[in-house]
């Protein structure tokens, strides 16, 4: 009995590791990931590379989630980045502009996700690329895209008029390990 037990705790200890292994060592990791789901070789002579996504030229915009806390988003035909984000637990389709101090949404989007603001919140003037309007402050309290995850990110709630869709600024960048833009695509990683 005290055998079964000893076997049983190895086993959950090992698969106890692993997530820790992982973020600890993520290139140790994803060597071995390539090495145990390695293609033969006739085979891999024949077969187009492995990649998360196999036809950029179809994504478009799309959003890729890579090996741990790492997301690609691919430009889209304007050459902007748009990904699918999750403001609050609400699926946004959002652009990513490094230019944007805060993340900026619309009263409506805002409301869509929960935040709830008065008109005498909107008592700051910010300036846009539509002209002057004003603002209000806000916090999104979850903010998700592909295993990124981040609570409490400063954002600024425009005027409908004002903001037509919705913009990931700094506030969020900025808490990232890093970005950048490689391959015509923007890489995210927490």
């Amino acid at each position: 009995m005290f055998r079964k037990l000893l076997m049983l705790g190895a086993v959950v200890g090992s698969a106890a590791a692993v997530p820790a292994l992982y973020q600890n060592n993520p290139d140790v990791y994803r060597s071995w990931l390539r090495e145990t789901l390695a293609e033969k070789p006739d085979e891999a002579k024949s077969a187009p590379p492995r990649h998360v996504a196999v036809n950029r030229l179809e994504m478009n915009g799309e959003t890729s989630v890579l090996l741990g806390k790492k997301v690609s988003i691919a430009a889209d035909g304007r050459g902007h980045y748009m990904g699918r984000f999750k403001l609050n637990g609400r699926e946004i389709r959002a652009m990513v502009d490094t230019g944007a101090t805060y993340i900026a949404l619309n009263k409506s989007t805002a409301h869509r996700i929960g935040v709830r603001l008065s008109a005498s919140d909107f008592k700051y003037k910010v300036n846009t690329a539509n002209g002057q309007a004003k603002a209000a402050a806000a916090t999104i309290e979850t903010l998700q895209i592909g295993r990124i995850f981040l609570e409490n990110v400063d954002a600024v709630v425009l005027e409908d008029q004002a903001l037509d869709g919705v913009l990931i600024g700094m506030s969020f960048l900025k808490r990232l390990a890093r970005y950048q833009v490689e391959n015509g695509e923007l890489i995210l990683e927490q």
